[in-house]
């Protein structure tokens, strides 16, 4: 059984004020304004596949770490590029998962996991090799029950509301479904995001047949500058109709740039011709820098708020990438530089309230050295919470340490889960709550807020201030 004090610290009194601000902020509903469920999920309402291929071959927090163990991908069932054999018995799979689950001790993955199989699947046998088939036997007999249909578990986990990531090539079909079963749409309660990383990066390989698809799309020529920015307004029109409340932009660097249009349109065809040759590194850059601007100045009109995920060497390792594509754990973070970086953009933008930037990182180092400090100083911008590599328990709590002297609590985001894995977004938001519960708590223990304050905040933390910031309110 989950220890109800999971988390919450060790010193007696503090652990106290802490489970009494847990208790606070523990049922409130879910807001997940950001993440990557597949929403033909929830379109759909299939039952789910086997336990393997529900819990852990799309995770690749759980397969990179065994793969840096010797375990071949292909044996977690991740598909190969080539066509060649990758095993296809989830039972095998979960058995190899068993026979490595210690490599995960302490980790994020095994947390997130654990609590997964006990408090949504009621599995309380502890996972080993000689328990791994009736593991899966208990899962797998869950996921035959109506009860366990993604619809059914969608009501269950308390989910308020759910944004899915999107491509701007995406038909949006599955919203559409979703908003005809009454669950989408505008003011719905899963809603679409609009990403255009792989329209706007002229690294990303195929890029010139993407613009090529998304002229086609909208009828837009994206053979000229002013037909692709049309082409990239028309589909960021078709997802605000959809319901979408936010932009993403998972650029490499924070990089803004300013480019009158004469300037854009001649960098834009240099970049359209040699696309397929390969483009120059700092061409790029300079192009989704100043793209960055337009997005800023779109924000302003259309109110989407703008949100930007810097700081990943994708696909760093070069084999996996080859074999088995993008997003399956070969990426790696990097120092990332904010205060340069976003001048151009804040000069124009960072006072007008009409914008929200929501700023990530992927390296530690900045959250007190500049993001808190831009928070504090610009009333468009907000720091999103810790993701992918940093939303771990120590993560989050260093993250509160770093930025609140700074930014104080209102000039951060709320907790967003990141995940493709639907099954734990009612666990990765109970750590998050336990997290900031134990922090807050230390907080009245020390004398610096009374216990009425820390309630207030947990609850802002859980819930009111991703409601806000994220525009979820109307």
């Amino acid at each position: 059984m989950t220890d109800p004090d999971l988390l919450l610290g060790v010193e007696p009194r503090q652990r106290a004020v802490a489970r009494t601000l847990f208790e606070h902020s523990a049922l409130l509903p879910i807001i997940s304004p950001h993440g990557h469920v597949d929403p033909w999920l929830l379109a759909d309402d299939r039952a789910f596949p086997d336990p393997a291929r529900l819990l852990i071959v799309p995770d690749h927090y759980i397969t990179r770490m065994l793969y840096s163990q010797g375990v071949p991908l292909h044996r977690l069932g991740v598909r190969r590029l080539d066509g060649g054999p990758v095993e296809a018995d989830g039972r095998a799979i979960w058995r190899t998962l068993a026979e490595h689950w210690h490599l995960l001790r302490a980790t994020p993955s095994r947390l997130w996991l654990e609590l997964t199989l006990e408090e949504i699947f009621g599995v309380r046998t502890r996972l080993r090799p000689e328990t791994a088939d009736l593991v899966y036997e208990q899962i797998a007999e869950r996921l035959a029950e109506p009860a366990f249909r993604p619809r059914a578990l969608f009501e269950r986990f308390g989910i308020e509301l759910l944004a899915t990531t999107e491509s701007a090539l995406d038909d949006l079909a599955a919203h559409v479904k979703l908003a005809s079963d009454g669950l989408g749409g505008p003011g719905g309660r899963v809603i679409t995001t609009f990403r255009p990383d792989d329209v706007v990066d002229p690294e990303w390989p195929g890029w010139a047949g993407r613009l090529d698809r998304l002229g086609a799309m909208t009828g837009e020529d994206t053979a000229t500058y002013r037909g692709y920015l049309a082409a990239v307004r028309s589909r960021r029109e078709a997802f605000l109709a959809a319901g979408a409340r936010s932009s993403d932009h998972g650029h490499p660097t924070a990089y803004t740039h300013a480019l009158d249009e004469v300037e854009a349109g001649r960098l834009y065809l240099r970049l359209r011709s040699a696309a397929a040759s390969g483009v120059e590194p700092g061409d790029a850059e300079v192009f989704r820098g100043h793209m960055l601007l337009l997005f800023a100045e779109m924000s302003v009109e259309d109110g989407l708020v703008m949100q930007l995920h810097p700081g990943a060497f994708r696909n760093h390792n070069t084999a996996l990438h080859v074999a088995h594509g993008r997003d399956i754990g070969g990426d790696v973070p990097r120092a990332t530089e904010y205060t340069g970086a976003l001048r151009p953009l804040l000069d124009r933008f960072g006072n007008d309230p009409r914008l929200r930037l929501v700023l990530y990182t992927l390296d530690e180092t900045s959250f007190s050295r500049e993001l808190a400090p831009l928070a504090g100083g610009y009333p468009a911008l907000y720091i999103g919470a810790p993701w992918w590599f940093l939303d771990t328990p120590d993560g989050l709590r260093r993250f509160r340490e770093t930025v609140t002297d700074t930014a104080g609590f209102a000039n951060t985001a709320g907790f967003v889960d990141d995940t493709r894995a639907f099954c734990s977004i009612p666990v990765r938001h109970q750590v998050a709550r336990r997290v900031d519960a134990a922090y807050l708590a230390r907080l009245v223990t020390d004398g610096v807020l009374t216990v009425d304050d820390a309630v207030e905040t947990a609850a802002d933390l859980a819930y009111h201030l991703p409601k806000r910031v994220f525009r979820l309110e109307r």
